[in-house]
């Protein structure tokens, strides 16, 4: 069944502890909300399943319309409902950052900067010397244990988060733990410099291609694509037009390039919005290097508060999605690139 107690720990980061050589390895953080009540988030750093080295990506300018949806900082725990257009978490989805990015890290090695121990303490030792930084963790809450002291900071009630990974496309016995929008992350808002910054991980036995109810495996899918220039896919999403200029209905465009040598048949393909409203392309060709201009209707929308569009083949698989924030959208006639 997917998880129990989803949702959201937005608190201020006060210690860590890095974990060595054990079955089930951990980075853990120590946090305290604005009422004094503490909790530990603990961090998968290595795997249970092999390959044991986990996937990460780091977005230090993270801009996505789903913090717009984040509860105020320092605010403790919120749940959150596993569904499009919240702060939930779906890598697959919510087009959160190009999976082609991710990168694996062994759990723990000596030396500096060189395993995800090492990449996890830049930045949460950042937002520790930081009292203004705000740590939001989205994954499966534990506790609280009103009679049992927490086994890493010792703090009482025993409280928490964990699961702050991928939670689908799972295998073997974490099958059971599949879902769609119940992804675990680790965001951190840095007033000083008004951006956000993002950690992602995922595990390498994990399927990117997922039902979109269950959130389990889809058989004999494509792989995660790892080509970071973006070859693995022909067709992307290049602009946009979220907000024209003139009273509604207003006539919202996306621009398409096919990126590969050879035309594109565009039968059966279609565009999805953050509501997943799909929206047919026009059938044809589009010839190598070309770029089409698809216009909105039909129930397919781009909102001016932030928004993600999604690029479906024939076979309804994910081939590319982006996402712009509410500030991006603002201008009107503006065209946001991608």
């Amino acid at each position: 069944m997917p998880l129990s107690n989803y949702g959201v720990l937005a608190a201020t980061a006060i210690d860590r502890r890095r974990e060595g050589a054990t079955d089930t390895p951990h980075y853990q953080i120590h946090l305290r909300d604005e009422n004094g009540t503490e909790y530990r988030a603990a961090l998968n750093v290595q795997s249970q399943l092999a390959p044991s080295d986990l996937l990460y990506v780091v977005v230090d300018d993270f801009r996505h319309p789903l913090t717009a949806q984040l509860p105020d900082a320092g605010s403790g725990w919120t749940d959150l409902s596993s569904k499009p257009g919240t702060a939930s978490l779906d890598f697959i989805r919510g087009n959160l950052f190009d999976p082609a990015a991710l990168r694996t890290l062994p759990p723990d090695l000596p030396g500096a900067d060189n395993d995800l121990a090492d990449l996890l303490d830049h930045y949460v030792q950042r937002a520790i010397a930081d009292p203004a930084a705000a740590v939001y963790l989205i994954g499966q809450r534990f506790g609280p244990e009103p009679t049992v002291r927490d086994k890493v900071f010792g703090f009482l009630p025993g409280n928490g988060v964990h699961d702050i990974h991928m939670n689908q496309g799972n295998s073997g016995r974490f099958r059971t733990d599949d879902g769609v929008f119940q992804d675990g992350g680790l965001l951190i808002h840095l007033p000083a410099d008004d951006r956000w910054v993002a950690v992602f991980l995922a595990f390498q036995s994990q399927a990117w291609h997922t039902d979109d109810v269950t959130g389990h495996a889809l058989p004999g899918t494509p792989p995660r694509p790892t080509d970071p220039t973006g070859q693995d896919a022909a067709l992307r999403i290049v602009a946009a037009v979220v907000n024209p200029v003139g009273p509604a209905p207003e006539d919202e465009t996306v621009t398409l390039l096919n990126t590969s040598a050879a035309p594109v048949d565009l039968t059966g393909w279609h565009l999805a919005d953050r509501a997943k409203h799909r929206l047919a392309l026009p059938a044809g060709q589009l010839a190598a290097g070309a770029t089409l201009v698809v216009h909105g209707g039909n129930g397919f929308e781009l909102g001016n508060h932030g928004g993600a569009i999604t690029l479906l083949d024939p076979s309804g698989l994910k081939v590319h999605g982006v996402a712009y924030t509410a500030r991006q959208a603002a201008a009107e006639g503006r065209t946001i690139t991608f």
